[in-house]
């Protein structure tokens, strides 16, 4: 996934179609001289859907599409015919997309599933024909219902990616290095701050042919909550993930320190992450000795933790084993 191709963030004009108007229209035949109301019904406008697809991993293919219109509805005719209903827009995006009104800054609805489909914007009504409107006072109607307008507003669609790991940890924490050992992801990897410019998904291959998908989130620095560096952009993919990893590598000046302030950071922006599974990989440790090793887990927060090398490949399944019990933990296995 090329980072200028990850888009997680579109900002369009939605405009749905317009309900067709009923028809005021008297059945005339060469048998019938003063026939009663025929009017049929005036088709609905398209609506503008969204339509989960687990396809796409990003909201590149709506970038340049500013305005999304949908097509009006067919006047009705006479013979009780109904107009044609006007085409549906149907827009395709990611698993994990969150529609939200521009103007309010709402949440409207999560597309989660792949097929699930919400709409976004409803067409407008199509309006009755005089057919409707016959009483027996008023046997001949000559009046009809107008079709309803069709409705525009801004939305905007946001991406929180779904995953069932998600890595969270300052820039070269080693996130990027162990998501490219444990999968078969290729992300980028230099030694200096935020490398990592896209969220980056990998499969996990587990035990008997079993897999679970992690998620490599763009480093957090201390204030990211108010948008420094990267900010918040990125927080919001970490509030879709079942259970976090913090990373943190062995030669940090203090392990519990930096891991109370990645911590502090996710609180800062969703309190509610908080109450997510949280575990702690102590990376890098391919040279220590066990001395050190004792040494370091005197002080280390009270969570689950491991010790790992991604480029030694030391610790990795023990790694796997915990992630694998947590996540299986949380969906009720």
């Amino acid at each position: 996934m090329a980072g200028s191709n990850f888009v997680d963030y579109v900002k369009i004009c939605c405009r749905s179609g317009a309900g067709g108007a009923g028809s005021m229209h008297l059945h005339r035949d060469k048998k019938t001289a003063m026939g009663g109301p025929d009017g049929g019904d005036g088709g609905r406008g398209g609506h503008i859907i969204l339509r989960g697809n687990k396809q796409f991993w990003t909201l590149l293919h709506l970038k340049y599409r500013k305005h999304v219109i949908a097509e009006a509805g067919v006047n009705g005719q006479g013979g009780l015919r109904s107009g044609k209903q006007g085409e549906d827009e149907i827009l395709e995006v990611p698993l994990g997309t969150i529609a939200r009104d521009a103007e309010t800054g709402e949440i409207e609805f999560e597309i989660t599933e792949d097929g699930q489909e919400r709409i976004i914007l409803p067409g407008g009504r199509g309006g009755q024909g005089n057919w409707h409107f016959r009483t027996s006072t008023n046997q001949t109607p000559r009046y009809a219902q107008p079709g309803e307008e069709g409705k525009e507003s801004w939305k905007i669609l946001e991406l929180k990616i779904l995953a069932d790991v998600g890595l969270v940890g300052f820039p070269n924490a080693g996130k990027s290095t162990l998501l490219s050992v444990l999968s078969a992801a290729k992300p980028e990897i230099a030694d200096y701050p935020f490398t990592t410019l896209v969220p980056n998904l990998g499969i996990v291959s587990y035990r008997d042919n079993k897999s679970f998908v992690m998620a490599d989130i763009p480093g957090i620095i201390e204030g990211a909550s108010q948008g420094k560096g990267l900010g918040i952009r990125f927080l919001r993919h970490i509030e879709r993930n079942a259970v976090l990893l913090f990373m943190v590598p062995a030669d940090s000046k203090g392990i519990h320190e930096e891991y109370k302030i990645l911590l502090k950071e996710l609180e800062l922006y969703n309190p509610e992450l908080l109450y997510k599974p949280r575990m702690l990989a102590i990376t890098k440790t391919d040279m220590l000795d066990e001395e050190l090793m004792n040494e370091i887990k005197l002080d280390l927060p009270n969570i689950p933790y491991t010790f790992i090398s991604s480029v030694a490949q030391m610790g990795l399944l023990n790694l796997k084993d915990m992630l694998w019990k947590e996540i299986n933990s949380q969906n009720g296995n």
